[in-house]
């Protein structure tokens, strides 16, 4: 019985024991819990909103990422892939969301995001015509700049925090450490203790953490028990150039979307993605936006760390993810559960953060040499990945450039390896071995 357990994991559906699937699918919500309230304590911050309406969106933000988390798991009509993809609020859309509210406030930044989601829900449409522009050598490197683009986001939490006034002290780096350590000692069972490594170290580390003094309950303490998602807490307001910068962002997430659902495919079952499946990943994504605007929240997308857990457990079964879903709503009406996540340090994430988008990496390095490199593939992989993660490690090269160009490509290495890709992969001849190849992937 406890095989047949086992087997059922590793597969997309299946009813799995509740013991054990819980474990499994908090382990995803502790994975992406920092990254899915992180920019909005940012944008909160730079505009100077009210700690009640700060901590309202946070728990909104719980919500919302639970609600998108189960349509990609459970799909209305088209809207979701079918796929173990765990969404939250996107981290890619701080840079502008920024400059919007700076200038035209946070109702505006929350139309255009309204008007995002829409948008990108169209594109979804025009994935099966688009298909071209996403050839196995284009998804791979893709998967692979977000796993070379997420490592530094590993490290910078791995210290403590990027800009915390203790980055890299010792106690950080030591906790850090412990994780990972545990981490690669529970890989080394089989079964549960296993599969749960990612939630087991993380448990450790913040238990650990605990004990060295570094986290404080006050937050948890002043939080309320119960609350409910409030359902607009911010007016929309539409200003047309805070539409047009939301639009071209969204684009960017289709892209990353596309990426994110290739990697869960290529890591967690060993294939390509369906037409259906990037089609309804990102209409899910869309939509996912839309209803957070309306909860006054940045726009949702899927999350790479996830796929970074999915590569590393091989865990694809979607009643265990959706247990975590279930878990995220819980926090969206339990503002003290929420607190309880908020308050673990960074460090304690960081040590399986760097496991897990290094993962990512590995996931589309095998996607890309799952067959062999042609000529001109090798020169597409060179060029992509030199300009496109070179420039997203130096964007002071695009300084000079319009602002709009440096939102778009220097703050996102992905975006630039995915253009780069793209072009090169439709204007380069072909030559007598790239056509085989073609070949041999449409009869596969």
């Amino acid at each position: 019985m406890e095989e047949n357990n086992k087997d059922t994991i590793y597969q997309l559906d299946g009813t799995v024991p509740l013991k054990k699937a819980i474990p499994l699918g908090i382990q995803h919500i502790l994975a992406m819990f920092l990254g899915n309230i992180s920019p909005l304590i940012i944008i909160c911050g730079m505009l100077q909103m009210s700690g009640a309406l700060k901590m309202t969106l946070i728990q909104n933000a719980m919500f919302v990422a639970g609600v998108a988390t189960l349509i990609q798991l459970y799909p209305i009509w088209k809207v979701g892939a079918r796929l173990p993809i765990v969404m939250g609020t996107s981290s890619g859309f701080i840079g502008t969301a920024k400059a919007i509210g700076a200038s035209f406030g946070y109702g505006a930044l929350m139309g255009a995001s309204f008007i995002g989601g829409i948008f990108e829900m169209v594109l979804g449409f025009f994935i099966k015509p688009l298909r071209k522009l996403f050839p196995p050598v284009v998804t791979s490197l893709v998967i692979i700049s977000i796993g070379l683009s997420l490592l530094p986001v590993g490290i910078n939490y791995f210290g403590g925090g990027s800009g915390a006034a203790d980055f890299g002290a010792p106690n950080h780096l030591l906790v850090g450490t412990f994780v990972i350590i545990v981490i690669l000692v529970a890989k080394q069972f089989k079964g549960t203790i296993n599969n749960a490594s990612i939630l087991i170290g993380i448990v450790a580390g913040y238990l650990l953490a605990i004990c060295l003094g570094m986290v404080d309950f006050t937050q948890v303490k002043e939080a309320s028990w119960i609350a409910f998602p409030q359902l607009m807490p911010v007016g929309f307001e539409f200003n047309m150039q805070a539409i047009i910068a939301m639009g071209i962002m969204f684009v960017a997430t289709t892209v990353e979307t596309i990426g994110d659902t290739s990697g869960i495919c290529n890591g967690g079952l060993n294939r390509e993605p369906s037409i259906r499946e990037l089609q309804g990943s990102v209409l899910a994504d869309g939509f996912g936006s839309i209803v957070g605007a309306l909860f006054g929240v940045l726009p949702n997308t899927s999350f790479s760390q996830n796929v970074g857990l999915v590569t590393v457990t091989k865990v694809v079964n979607r009643f265990v993810i959706m247990t975590g879903a279930v878990f995220l709503l819980l926090c969206g009406f339990c503002p003290k559960l929420s607190a309880l996540f908020s308050v673990m340090p960074q460090s304690v994430l960081g040590g399986a953060a760097v496991i897990m988008f290094a993962m990512i990496l590995v996931s589309g390095i095998q996607s890309l040499t799952r067959q062999p490199l042609t000529e001109r593939d090798g020169l597409i992989v060179a060029l992509a990945i030199g300009i496109g993660v070179g420039i997203g490690n130096v964007p002071a090269v695009l300084a000079q450039l319009p602002e709009w160009v440096s939102n778009i490509f220097a703050q996102n290495g992905i975006i630039m390896t995915f253009v780069i890709a793209t072009v090169l992969n439709l204007i380069l001849p072909k030559r007598a071995e790239d056509k085989a190849k073609e070949v041999q992937l449409s009869e596969e």
